[in-house]
Parts: C-alpha cells; structure tokens; sequence
C-alpha cells in the first residue's frame, strides 16, 4: 500500500499545509503553528509508513495512529483528507457549528482516526495499551503516537514510556514534535527537557534523533519491522520549526493560537504553494 517517497510525501505535505491555512483561517481556530510543524511528519506517516486501507478504514490489519498533539487535529483532518479517507470538500467546514471535524481530534464520523484526543498525556498512554494488545493477541500491526514536546511535561507521558519498556513493546513508535515552543513561551523556559534522548533512553526506549521536515530521514527513522516480538520500542525526535512553510509564522509563539486574517491567509498560501 506504500508509495514511492519523494513526489507523494512532499506534494502531501504542501497539500495539508494549504488545507490547514484554509481550515484554520474560515474556522478562527487556533493551533495553525503546530499543525504546519508536524505536516511533513503526518505526510511521510500517511504516504510510506503506516499500513491502512482509506476504502476499509476499520481493517483488521492496520496499523493504527494516535494523534496525542490533538490541538493540531487540521493537519491530521487533512491528510486523510488527502489519502482518500473523505472527500477533502469538506475540510472547509472545519470547527464551524454542526461539523463533525472539532478543532482538537475526533474520532466520531471521521474515517481515519483511532480516537479522540486533545486533553494532553493521554495519546502515549492510549498507544502503549494499543501495542501491548496486538503483542497479547498476536498481532503484526504496529502504534505510532504523535506528541508535542510541551505535552511530555505530563506525569502519564513517562508512566507509559515505563509500562512500554517493561512489557518490551518493539511495535510502539512515539515520535515527538520537538519544535522547541509550547502555549505562552519556549520549552527550555516553560519546563526544561533536556538531555531528552537521554531521558527515553534512560527509560528503556530506542531513541533516533531527525530532521523532521527531511522525508527520506523521517521514512527511514520510522519504517519498523510489523512484528509481535518482544523488543525495545522506538523514540523518534523530529526536530521542527513551528510554523514550518510560512516565514512570518516561523518559530513565533503568537500562532499558537491566532489564525490567519485575510491578507496574512493570501501571503501564507503563496509561500507553502510555491
């Protein structure tokens, strides 16, 4: 079910950044910097990685996805979008009243998503329970969770890093939107994470460290082996630029949460379009 890399994971990419500018800017929702952080990582997932069916959505046999960095649900709503998951038509209607795509992820009428997330510390925890019950039943599929670095100053976080190291959960992957900015202020200055690959490492975890807007690394760091056996699982910590593809919202806290207005909105287009 995989595609070549290169011209479908970066035209994916490009792709979910217009829709979440769009999306973000008819709602007046928040979140548009971290969503155009992870939207070459949720391309290279979607494109070359993750085992799915966008025709049969609820097959036996996928692998599944949790999106623990909720509040950026555009871009996942996007990129399945993209896959063929759902007409991308309806991207337009995107946190507006009576739509079934939330401004943090939901699972209800959405084909595609695993489930509901935005309260942060939950997806880890969601997906360690996920692998260990393909591991109990015999399964190949594999988990991968998304979270954002503020999201590991959550206690649950480093609660499920040690149940996954425990129960040697080889078919778990948390990949981390390591972009250095959360809510009001940096991650350095809000709470310190660092030496971060030590702590997972310390934990038990394999741990590879990416640029994550680099799709051949990111393909490369993410393709795991589907298998049941017992082994270490995997940290992937993708370095990004919040606001990736759009200079003005580069590494700037504000778009956090204010969305675009109309003229930043025409300016933002023609940069992620070229």
């Amino acid at each position: 079910m995989n595609r070549p890399l290169q011209h479908v994971s970066v035209a994916t990419a490009r792709a979910v950044r217009a829709h979440v500018l769009r999306m973000t800017h008819s709602g007046r929702s928040s979140h548009v910097g971290s969503a155009l952080s992870c939207a070459d990582i949720l391309a290279v997932l979607h494109t070359d990685v993750l085992e799915l069916d966008p025709e049969h959505p609820d097959w036996p046999d996928r692998d599944r996805f949790v999106m623990s960095k909720g509040h950026a649900g555009a871009a996942l709503y996007a990129v399945l979008a993209e896959r063929g998951f759902f007409d991308p038509a309806v991207l337009h209607r995107h946190y507006q009243n009576g739509s079934y795509l939330s401004g943090h992820v939901s699972h209800v009428g959405v084909p595609g998503v695993e489930v509901s997330t935005g309260s942060l510390g939950h997806g880890l925890p969601i997906g360690a329970g996920l692998a260990w019950r393909a591991r109990q039943t015999g399964r190949s599929w594999r988990t991968y969770v998304l979270l954002g670095d503020g999201e590991c100053d959550e206690g649950s976080v480093w609660e499920s890093a040690l149940f996954a190291a425990h129960h040697e959960l080889a078919n778990l992957v948390a990949i981390v939107d390591y972009n250095g900015l959360q809510s009001l202020g940096t991650t350095e200055e809000t709470l310190r994470l660092e030496p971060f690959a030590a702590k997972w490492r310390a934990f038990g975890w394999q741990v590879t460290e990416i640029d994550g807007h680099d799709h051949a690394a990111l393909a490369k760091a993410l393709a795991v082996p589907r298998s049941a056996e017992p082994g270490r699982p995997r940290c992937v910590l993708a370095h990004t630029v919040k606001g990736k593809g759009v200079s003005f919202m580069e590494n700037e806290v504000l778009w956090h949460y204010r969305p675009p207005d109309d003229a930043e909105l025409s300016r933002a287009l023609a940069e992620v379009s070229a």
